[in-house]
């Protein structure tokens, strides 16, 4: 199937176009001003030397920052244009230009701290700069029709091509962050030059097969860490660095479909089962430990120390988009609705001014950081949202994802429309139009108006047990299928959305015999702000009755009736049973740590 991009599709209302409002109105500069503040800009110059001081001295994966800093403007400007962003972004690019050295090479650390050292350090993030750079030139050129980006980045890409696939003459074989893969079968499509086809494939065939791969690793890492452990189309489960894995299958799924390459269409199959029916939490975050960012093992999804990268959150959608597009399952679009309004959403605050890089389930203040007494982060387990890290890869990638939402939202095959995702909008792509109205997540009523297609496949979520169609339809992987033959069709679906509990797999001990609260595709928590502390001490009334509360956080709270046990100041007493009868109140996960330093539960007793 053709997944259509989001160049074609208008959110108009609603939930998604009141997010991408605070993107374009507040994340934008919030981003790019604490970006400015930290020299990340100034590193284009390649001017940096000893005397200016570590504080402004490039980092390895500052150009990343930046690159998808143009990206996520890019993507707003594509929507409307805008002088002053341009004028950053052309500044930019005529730094990058002027100071790549006489291959096309371009990296701000490289060039001003070792330039002997170009392609010797595998984990040191150069092809994955480069990749953003090349989505960032991608990006700037469909939005404003200036490409001196775009041909630097292809002059560079020619250069590694050269040096990794011609001649073989760097010092490792295969990117040490994947992202190159799928940025370079983007510049294929952009191009239509195979040579970047070629090497994204070579890249994909190389990746855990060749020891050349393995050299300059960082000591704390395992092959497994990158996934370097076997070729790729051996592996049956995801491993390692969540981020990367899920980049590295992104890639290796457009890699299979512009090559027909079955074989690693059914490994891209077996990983992204093993991922979200074994690895994954109930909001659609992954990773599992702080130790390598990285999956750990099946079932393995501790609550409070949950890492759930924001990065890997939106790379898991970038996978299922991907895969949605070469296999006709509506699993894929359900992952990534599901973290689209969970896992991913909590990492941007309601304000658009702060962000979370991990993503808990489970925060008590007292406790987060006696857990983790040993933790090499300091950020980790964080309680509130920062405006900046150290390692600042989420801000941007918030910046770029929002904008582009609507990435995904429908398919192509054929005549057949295929609809995954529900936002108020208004599409017009290869002679079919598509207009949504609905008030979605808020509430399950869509009504979806077709032209231009003979059948449209409207997608049923996975959460919704019970539904009508205004028009009669078949039912085929999860799609209903409706006939639109006669021209233009409107078809009314409701989603039924009542509040639910949701249990975990026996194997998830840490929250054995707890359930969590879900709406529609939307997750739910206590906060102590509202139900006081000790949340964990809390007894949900399983069969009590669930209300619909405020829309403080753009979607209704839940209201809900428990108990919780009788406070004492004994360390350890006789327990008598006596219980306290509580009201409670559940609010979206998403909107956790907005209201101050708080507890936080998903899964309650």
């Amino acid at each position: 199937m053709k997944n259509i991009t989001f160049e074609n599709i208008d959110i108009t209302g609603g939930f998604w176009k009141t997010k991408q409002d605070m993107v374009k109105d507040t994340t934008l500069f919030a981003v790019y001003d604490r970006f400015c503040e930290t020299y990340r800009f100034d590193a284009l110059n390649c001017n940096w030397t000893e005397k200016d001081g570590e504080e402004c001295k490039p980092h390895i994966f500052w150009d990343s920052d930046t690159a998808k800093w143009i990206e996520g403007a890019s993507y707003i400007l594509s929507k409307q244009r805008d002088e002053k962003i341009e004028k950053i972004i052309d500044d930019a690019v005529d730094k990058i230009v002027e100071n790549a050295d006489e291959n096309g090479y371009f990296n701000s650390h490289f060039l001003t701290q070792r330039p002997e050292a170009k392609f010797t350090i595998r984990d040191a993030h150069e092809l994955y700069c480069l990749g953003h750079l090349i989505e960032a030139a991608i990006a700037y050129k469909n939005a404003t029709g200036k490409d001196k980006l775009l041909c630097a980045m292809c002059r560079y890409a020619d250069y590694v091509d050269k040096v990794f696939r011609v001649e073989k003459s760097a010092g490792f074989t295969t990117p040490g962050h994947p992202e190159l893969e799928l940025a370079l079968v983007k510049l294929y499509e952009a191009t239509g030059n195979r040579r970047y086809l070629d090497l994204a494939s070579f890249f994909i065939d190389n990746h855990g097969c060749s020891d050349k791969s393995l050299e300059k690793k960082v000591t704390r890492f395992v092959p497994m860490y990158n996934m370097d452990d076997m070729p790729l189309r051996q592996r049956t489960t995801i491993d390692g660095h969540s981020v990367r894995a899920l980049y590295l299958l992104s890639g290796a799924a457009d890699v299979a479909k512009h090559t027909n390459d079955a074989e690693l269409l059914e490994m891209c199959r077996r990983l992204f089962d093993n991922c979200t029916k074994r690895r994954m939490y109930i909001t659609g975050g992954v990773g599992s430990t702080y130790l390598g960012e990285s999956f750990t093992s099946d079932f393995h999804l501790p609550a409070r120390k949950a890492y759930t990268e924001t990065c890997a959150a939106i790379a898991l959608v970038l996978f299922a988009r991907r895969m949605q597009a070469l296999d006709k399952d509506s699993k894929y679009a359900d992952i990534a609705e599901k973290v689209i309004y969970n896992g991913f959403l909590s990492g941007i605050s309601l304000d658009g001014k702060s962000f979370f890089y991990e993503n808990p389930l489970e925060i008590d203040p007292d406790f987060n950081y006696i857990y983790n007494a040993t933790v090499e982060k300091e950020r980790f387990p964080a309680i509130l949202r920062q405006q900046i890290f150290s390692c600042s890869c989420c801000p941007p990638n918030i910046v770029r994802f929002i904008p582009s939402i609507a990435d995904g939202m429908y398919s192509l095959d054929g005549d057949t429309l295929y609809v995954h995702q529900f936002m108020e909008s208004r599409g017009s792509f290869d002679g079919v139009t598509a207009v949504q109205t609905t008030n979605y997540p808020c509430d399950g009523n869509v009504k979806i108006t077709v032209s231009g297609c003979k059948k449209a496949a409207i997608r049923i979520p996975s959460w919704c047990k019970s539904f009508t169609v205004s028009l009669p339809y078949v039912m085929e992987k999860g799609y209903a299928v409706v006939d639109c033959t006669e021209g233009e069709a409107s078809i009314d679906i409701c989603f039924d959305m009542p509040v639910v509990l949701m249990r975990a797999h026996n194997r998830v001990h840490d929250v054995s015999g707890r359930a969590a609260v879900m709406r529609g595709p939307v997750v739910y928590c206590l906060e102590g702000v509202d139900n006081g502390a000790d949340l964990r001490n809390i007894c949900l009334d399983r069969k009590g009755e669930f209300t619909l509360g405020d829309s403080e956080f753009l979607l209704p709270s839940i209201m809900a009736q428990g108990t919780r046990d009788v406070e004492t100041d004994e360390l350890y007493s006789v327990y008598d049973g006596e219980k306290q009868q509580c009201s409670l109140k559940f609010i979206p996960y998403y909107a956790f740590a907005n209201r101050g330093i708080s507890e936080m539960l998903v899964w309650v007793q």
